[in-house]
């Protein structure tokens, strides 16, 4: 681990410890006198920015298995064949992490801090959108009310609205030269106090908001474009958390996987987009995501159906989470937004629209983001993947699937993966049904947590099943 990287954590260990005692009403899970409730902004922004890093990374690990990225190495695995799973822990994380941000958009606002107002508002709408994309409604409107301990829920469309109201708000707030108080750089463990960078993300997280309507009558290709055209320009620009106590979260499977406590396995589906088996072609990536088995192969493991036999594959002949990857390394970033994803945005967004030649140089803007940021080297196998037919199709030739298809590759491990999946329903070619599913078409969403039922039961929606869409899904 760096050394900066210790000195952040052992500022993020006390601010954290500042933190236990501001939970709001709804969760208000530590309540103790002895601990200080009026922490500083810089220990509000240390939490935050910290919570959202290990928030992206747990709901990452949800839907990489309902995408296919990884698959469970017993057979019948239950986030692999889509039995409901009880993500109490999930839920507790986000609204535990958004009663922090309430706190820092609060105090920012009385102390007069544009700075740390914006950057409040992006991540509470960050987080906002990931209990959205999971559950559709849920608490918000009066969730921070200290009189409720049973708040109502919002539905999936208003919990949106406000999404897009506080980056919005953000947009306003960081836009702003003059704040009283500025970002920390020490303290701000995503964008180190860059005021300019929170700016383009918030953009960054619009753009994303604004595309994944795009089932909606009242999707707009111009305004995700304008949104693209205010956020990231190059990989430098993106925004990850890099301050661990140890290592990075996805580092920690791989190095569980090592000492045979088996984890993160790569899905055949996966493993079978890079190596040539379903576009024809083989994509060097595949190098920089995953070291090849000990029978010098690419090869996946079926989702549902656990390791191939002889069983429980302690010999490592198929591919899993490794931490000479650059994206899953010991010190590597968990990545929130990146401009590779952006680039894919864009090439969606003017591909609707009717613009083929900004479509078609986003596209390949985007898949050159994604092999820098995987460092891929320069040599004949990249040349190869990008001057291909089967990729440099032209522009008159770009289609849907070809941007979904490499976006795929970019969101690795990322939430916005499964949002996209359910927007393209599923159509990733000879993506099929984990063997063993227990539902007859693709997963949708996720139940309500035991732990909210318990305490908010009489406010939690009827969920019908899981093949349910959400209100953006239709």
């Amino acid at each position: 681990m760096k050394t900066t990287n210790r000195i952040i954590f052992i500022g993020l260990i006390v601010s954290m410890v500042l933190m236990q005692g501001c939970e709001k009403g709804y969760f208000d899970l530590n309540n103790n006198p002895n601990q200080v409730t009026n922490p500083s902004l810089a220990s509000l922004l240390t939490t935050t920015t910290h919570k959202t890093g290990i928030n992206s990374f747990t709901v990452g690990g949800i839907a990489a298995t309902y995408v296919q990225y990884t698959a469970n190495p017993a057979a019948s695995g239950a986030g692999d064949t889509y039995q409901i799973v009880d993500y109490t822990g999930t839920w507790d994380a986000l609204y535990l992490a958004m009663a922090d941000i309430y706190d820092m958009k609060q105090t920012a606002t009385t102390q007069n801090s544009s700075e740390y107002l914006g950057v409040a508002d992006v991540l509470l709408s960050y987080h906002l959108t990931l209990v959205n994309d999971l559950w559709g409604s849920a608490p918000y409107a009066n969730a921070f009310v200290t009189s409720t301990l049973t708040p109502s829920y919002d539905s999936g469309e208003e919990l949106y609205t406000s999404s897009m109201a506080l980056i919005d708000e953000a947009i306003a707030e960081l836009a702003k030269t003059t704040a009283t108080i500025k970002l920390a750089a020490t303290s701000d463990l995503i964008h180190g106090g860059d005021r300019v960078k929170w700016l383009k993300t918030a953009y960054a997280i619009k753009a994303r908001l604004l595309n994944k309507i795009s089932k909606r009558p009242n999707y707009n290709a111009a305004a995700v474009l304008d949104a693209v055209d205010r956020s990231y320009t190059a990989n430098t620009d993106d925004a990850g958390m890099a301050s661990f106590q140890l290592r990075n979260n996805w580092a920690g499977v791989a190095l569980s996987n090592t000492n045979n406590t088996l984890g993160g396995w790569l899905s055949e589906q996966f493993i079978d987009h890079l190596n040539g088996t379903t576009y024809g072609i083989f994509d060097p990536r595949i190098r920089k995501i995953t070291d090849p088995t000990v029978n010098g192969i690419f090869i996946g493991t079926v989702n549902g159906a656990g390791n191939r036999p002889p069983g429980n594959n302690t010999v490592k002949d198929e591919n899993y989470i490794t931490q000479s990857s650059p994206w899953t390394s010991p010190t590597a970033p968990l990545l929130i937004v990146t401009n590779a994803e952006i680039r894919f945005i864009e090439a969606e967004a003017a591909l609707r629209a009717n613009n083929l030649p900004r479509a078609y140089a986003a596209y390949l803007a985007g898949i050159t983001a994604n092999m820098n940021k995987l460092v891929v080297p320069a040599g004949a196998e990249r040349t190869t993947y990008l001057s291909s037919p089967l990729v440099a199709v032209g522009e008159a030739n770009l289609t849907l699937d070809l941007i979904f298809k490499e976006k795929y590759i970019s969101t690795y491990l990322n939430p916005e993966a499964w949002t996209d999946a359910r927007r393209y329903n599923y159509r990733y070619k000879d993506f099929t049904l984990p063997v063993n599913a227990v539902l007859p078409s693709f997963i949708r969403r996720v139940d309500y947590p035991v732990g909210e039922r318990s305490k908010n039961g009489a406010n939690v929606p009827l969920v019908s099943a899981l093949t349910e869409n959400l209100w953006w899904d239709k």
